[in-house]
């Protein structure tokens, strides 16, 4: 054999083997995506993506080494849901995150019918037809829902401890949200049994939030139930702000309202549904699908109440309620 042709098997040889590599390469699957969708804005929402990415990760699948998320924000704007559910679904993402309440999950719902769609909601989803049934949730849909809007009757109750001598209370709730109508009305017939009146005010912008309390002038206004809605949860810093200015002792849906200043919170864990959404995403792409997934249902509920605010509100706790709250922050 002549030099000249052992000098090219040697060059063929090394082509295969730099060609190796590339080969491997392009055998490898893609990383799955997901596709996050929420009513809300990113930083004010980053505990609960923290939390569904603490989720993903107990079950092995950890953003930027073997999966990825797309996300889409509507920024408070209802009607831009169904546009990026349908960006999602045009993304082929591998499974559907809805988040931010019931108008997410069906933007999600009707956007598609076989990529397997994960809601997070604070009202009950069989009431909007998202799922048949809590237990056997059916079709290409399921999640976890946390109450929320329910609990408002329980709060009524505890604020008329927090402040015993209250009149009348009012609740504050986002009007473009479809959830308000419903807690509204479960307010109204829990005041009604006790003898108290209600007053609705509604805000869905930050001006609006301040007008508000501005216009709060009704002598009998003695306390504010704020609704569960995640426009004002995320501001949950101006609106404890608020109270705080105008000293009206406020009662909240989440603890993250106290922490930010707020005088009390009854309600559950917002961030461990989207941790419990994040063990059923890594499920769902392990191969589980989402028929077979019950939807995730809340086990504690926490009574946090912040006893600085109270002193600067001029109220006094009574033992009764710090011996049943799960939190007192000082």
């Amino acid at each position: 054999m002549s030099a000249a042709i052992k000098r090219r098997e040697f060059i063929t040889l090394l082509g295969g083997v730099a060609a190796w590599p590339l080969a491997a390469r392009a055998q490898q699957p893609a990383i799955p995506v997901i596709g996050f969708l929420h009513v809300g804005s990113p930083t004010p929402m980053t505990p609960q993506v923290e939390g569904f990415r603490k989720g993903l990760a107990e079950t092995g699948y950890v953003v930027s080494q073997n999966l990825a998320i797309e996300y889409r924000w509507a920024e408070g704007h209802y009607d831009r849901l169904p546009a990026l559910a349908a960006d999602l679904v045009q993304r082929r993402v591998k499974v559907f995150v809805a988040g931010g309440g019931p108008q997410s999950a069906l933007a999600a719902k009707a956007a598609t019918l076989e990529i397997p769609i994960l809601f997070v909601t604070g009202d009950d989803p069989v009431k909007y037809d998202i799922v048949a049934s809590l237990n056997r949730p059916g079709g290409n849909i399921t999640g976890a829902v946390f109450f929320n809007t329910a609990l408002v009757a329980k709060r009524l109750e505890l604020v008329r401890e927090l402040v015993p001598t209250v009149d009348s209370i009012a609740l504050l709730v986002n009007p473009n949200s479809v959830e308000s109508e419903g807690e509204t009305r479960d307010l109204q017939t829990a005041a009604q049994a006790v003898k108290k009146q209600i007053t609705v005010l509604r805000a869905g912008n930050e001006s609006e939030l301040d007008a508000v309390f501005a216009n709060l002038v009704q002598p009998r206004t003695k306390a504010i139930l704020v609704g569960s809605d995640p426009f004002l949860v995320e501001r949950r810093d101006q609106l404890a702000a608020l109270a705080a200015r105008y000293a009206v002792p406020t009662m909240y849906p989440q603890r993250e309202f106290v922490a930010a200043g707020g005088l009390a919170s009854y309600g559950t864990s917002v961030t461990d549904a989207y941790r419990q959404i994040g063990l059923y995403a890594g499920r769902i792409l392990k191969g589980e699908k989402p028929t077979n997934l019950p939807v995730v249902q809340p086990t504690k509920f926490e009574f946090v109440i912040n006893v600085t605010t109270a002193k600067a509100l001029g109220i006094t706790i009574s033992p009764n309620l710090l011996a049943i709250a799960d939190e007192v922050i000082e």
